[in-house]
């Protein structure tokens, strides 16, 4: 691996751009003041590798529905029908996504962890303050593997025209004049800006947008509501897990909003499929021995070092390190321990040399986009890093 120095970003200037998430708890900074130095062929598989998991997730996607695969891997009864009501209907178009992956920069083959599809975090970081490190330290800032924001802004317009094609997006729009509302929880300002960032880049798309924080918005029968006006689309960053659990009352209504075709929501209910970890089981199920997956199982795997993790835990939280002995190597505690255990083999993360660990995360959106890395210990916490990297 191969770490390169460079002048930190300040905290002012973050802020100026509304990246106020940039010091942990403990004074450290969050952004690392160094980059990973990645070759073009190293990037390249990056991206051939999340392309072709989507594909595979897709694949499964249409077994978990057809062979009522939802309990097995942990979907709450609730959303299983706007599950399906989402994926059966094209409109329901998957906006963004983040797969986390080991190897890749350390000569050892790349390898799935899992896939953040519904609510990934890091956007912000990924898509913009990278970029602002190269160009802050006069580097190139087209030498990475960095096209996210134009990727959403295109994946946007595809809203539209549900195509590949993007340049009849004024065409049809001028025509529909549909509006999105953007929502987040407003405790957290790190949601609150990764929405806000996203309700900039469909601005910027062509859209007409607002913003109101999801306590505030109105449901109902007849659609989502900001006061009396009323949205054709809805973004979300609340995980459908949490509707189903918190609030079910609001997981009833969006189900009548969706099927009643009243407003599409984004990102749609499917993506909690592939949320979830146990849909890691069925993908190996399904392709078993794939060169891009891990081993991975609803019971313990026998005589194998591998990581116990709850189908939906968050931050690595509730996590297990399980020698091939049935001895723990390390673990975590958390709020998860009701969801699922799911049975992953173990893979060791790319280390510098102070032994920090580094996965790297490849954002998705209508195909792969953007790439960043976390630093960490064996199991990345909230505390990890985020490490920016450039093709050399």
């Amino acid at each position: 691996m191969k770490l390169q120095k460079i002048k930190a970003l300040t905290n002012e200037y973050l802020e100026s751009i509304g990246f106020v998430w940039h010091t942990d708890e403990d004074n450290s900074s969050y952004v690392a003041n160094e980059i990973i130095q990645i070759s073009e062929d190293e990037a390249n598989a990056y991206y051939e590798a999340a392309n072709e998991l989507y594909d595979m997730f897709c694949e499964a996607g249409d077994y978990v529905i057809e062979n009522d695969l939802f309990h097995e891997i942990n979907i709450p009864f609730n959303l299983v029908e706007v599950i399906k009501e989402s994926w059966e209907n094209d409109v329901h178009w998957h906006l963004y996504s983040r797969f986390d992956l080991a190897g890749g920069i350390d000569g050892k083959p790349i390898k799935l962890i899992e896939f953040n599809a519904d609510t990934p975090t890091s956007l912000f970081e990924t898509g913009i303050i990278q970029w602002a490190m190269l160009k802050a330290n006069n580097m190139e800032d087209a030498s990475q593997f960095n096209n996210l924001y134009e990727a959403l802004k295109d994946n946007f317009k595809r809203i539209i025209t549900l195509d590949t094609e993007v340049d009849k997006f004024e065409e049809y729009y001028s025509k529909l004049n549909w509006k999105i509302l953007f929502s987040s929880i407003s405790s957290s300002s790190e949601d609150i800006n990764t929405t806000k960032l996203l309700q900039h880049i469909a601005t910027e798309a062509g859209f007409n947008t607002d913003f109101e924080y999801i306590e505030n918005v109105q449901f109902s029968d007849e659609g989502i509501f900001k006061g009396d006006e009323n949205f054709e689309f809805w973004f979300k960053l609340i995980p459908w897990e949490d509707i189903a659990i918190d609030e079910s009352e609001l997981a009833l209504l969006l189900t009548e909003i969706v099927k009643n075709k009243k407003a599409i929501i984004f990102n749609p209910a499917y993506t909690l499929m592939f949320q979830s970890k146990g849909f890691m089981k069925i993908l190996w199920d399904l392709y078993p021995n794939h060169p891009l997956l891990l081993e991975t199982s609803f019971s313990p795997l026998e005589g194998k070092k591998q990581v116990e993790k709850r189908c939906f835990g968050r931050e690595g939280a509730n996590t297990k390190i399980i020698n091939p002995d049935g001895s723990i190597d390390v673990e975590t505690k958390g709020e998860y321990e009701g969801h699922k255990a799911v049975y992953q083999e173990y893979v060791e993360l790319p280390k510098d040399e102070k032994g920090n660990s580094y996965q790297a995360g490849v954002f998705y959106a209508y195909e792969g986009c953007g790439l960043g890395f976390r630093r960490g210990g064996k199991i990345l916490n909230n505390m990890s890093k985020f490490v920016g990297h450039i093709i050399k």
